[in-house]
């Protein structure tokens, strides 16, 4: 089978746990370093999947990555290559499709309940799960692209997921978070998080307390979700 690209758009935003999870599953992955210089790929169909990680810039920053990217996104969807997008992510292929993406005037910084809006994708993407509490830290927001079904909302944010012909998955909120992730994210974004914390913005000791459980609970609702996306991997 042919690997599942991976593009990280930051060094302390990589695959992390969807690395880990696709070493388990015996799956290949190449990581494209957008943030180390790596160009973008031509043809989506040199790939099984596309996999896109989060970072700090916004979507409508004018760099060079971004068009090349989302003529491959489009070709990705139009060829049936599976893509997944991890906030960042989720918004590069919103855009790429024709959605807008625009600064929010609720950012999110913390662990954060979503609840799953629609009973074919609780099943079929979330394990039967009705809520469950991803991580999120972002600033802009993405409105639904055309053919989008919204699986996952909240009262901060009301698209916090979306899927597309039952084998694109875009997120708003991060699922691939490990301690390592977490950890990191705090020291280097120190400055953004609340002090005290707020619902939307929580507190270091908030986002760092119980983290063993609070990932083990993740884990279990992204293992679903990366079960199920893998399996419309172009062979």
């Amino acid at each position: 089978m042919r690997p599942i690209a991976i593009f990280r758009f930051s060094p302390t935003e990589g695959p992390a746990y969807f690395a880990e999870w696709l070493d388990r599953a015996g799956l290949s992955w190449q990581l494209i370093a957008i943030d180390e210089g790596a160009a973008v790929p031509g043809d989506a169909r040199a790939f099984s999947g596309i996999g896109l990680m989060g970072g700090p810039m916004s979507v409508t920053d004018a760099l060079a990555w971004i068009d090349p990217l989302s003529r491959l996104l489009r070709d990705a969807v139009a060829t049936n290559v599976p893509v997944i997008g991890h906030c960042l992510g989720g918004q590069l292929l919103a855009q790429a499709l024709g959605a807008r993406v625009q600064r929010t005037d609720v950012p999110e910084i913390g662990w954060i309940d979503v609840a799953v809006t629609d009973t074919a994708a609780q099943r079929a993407w979330f394990g039967g799960a009705t809520t469950f509490t991803p991580f999120q830290w972002h600033y802009d927001v993405f409105a639904l692209p055309s053919g989008a079904t919204r699986v996952l909302t909240n009262a901060f944010n009301p698209n916090q997921g979306y899927v597309i012909d039952d084998r694109h998955i875009g997120f708003q909120c991060h699922i691939e978070m490990t301690q390592d992730l977490v950890e990191t994210w705090c020291r280097t974004g120190a400055d953004e998080i609340g002090a005290p914390g707020t619902p939307p913005r929580q507190s270091r000791d908030e986002i760092l307390g119980d983290l063993s459980s609070r990932l083990a609970a993740l884990h279990a609702v992204t293992d679903c979700v990366y079960a199920r996306w893998t399996q419309r991997l172009a062979r």
